[in-house]
């Protein structure tokens, strides 16, 4: 028995002690923004935040939760600042197929809440995610842009 918390609900499950997060989250609890990608660590596409930190569900055994907070994008559609990265995103045109979006905006959510995007070379440091699509100069410029107004719009 694991339990934890889902964007903000109680979970309680029955688990395999092999079984990932990501496969708990997208097969038994249908979070859809967390996506199957390279299941290795390397492209993203899985992120979630743990207890507000970004981690790769891939990697990670669902009784390593226990007791913890687990946040997919679906536990931040009413926060103003994924609103605010969304909106970048999408006017620098930093969006294609939106198979790597949700664990790109968790990684820069998590990272402007954290003071590491203030730079474009923070960005880049900070923000490990895969894009096939776009590159990443689109990307790495919506981040940097959102990070700013959202800085000089709440005072950090």
């Amino acid at each position: 028995m694991v339990r934890f918390r889902l964007n903000g609900r109680p979970v309680e499950l029955d688990v395999d002690p092999r079984e990932v997060l990501l496969d708990t989250l997208r097969l038994r609890l249908g979070v859809k923004s967390v996506k199957r990608g390279c299941e290795r660590g390397d492209c993203g596409s899985c992120t979630v935040l743990l207890d507000g930190q970004p981690v790769l569900s891939c990697l990670l055994l669902t009784v390593q939760v226990e007791g913890r907070d687990v946040t997919t994008v679906e536990g931040l559609l009413e926060d103003p600042l994924l609103g605010e990265i969304a909106k970048s995103l999408v006017e620098n045109g930093a969006v294609q197929c939106g198979f790597c979006t949700p664990g790109i905006v968790l990684t820069a959510w998590a990272g402007i809440k954290q003071g590491k995007m203030r730079t474009e070379e923070g960005v880049k440091r900070h923000l490990g995610n895969l894009c096939r699509c776009t590159g990443y100069v689109k990307i790495v410029k919506a981040i940097h842009e959102a990070a700013k107004r959202w800085e000089s719009e709440h005072g950090l």
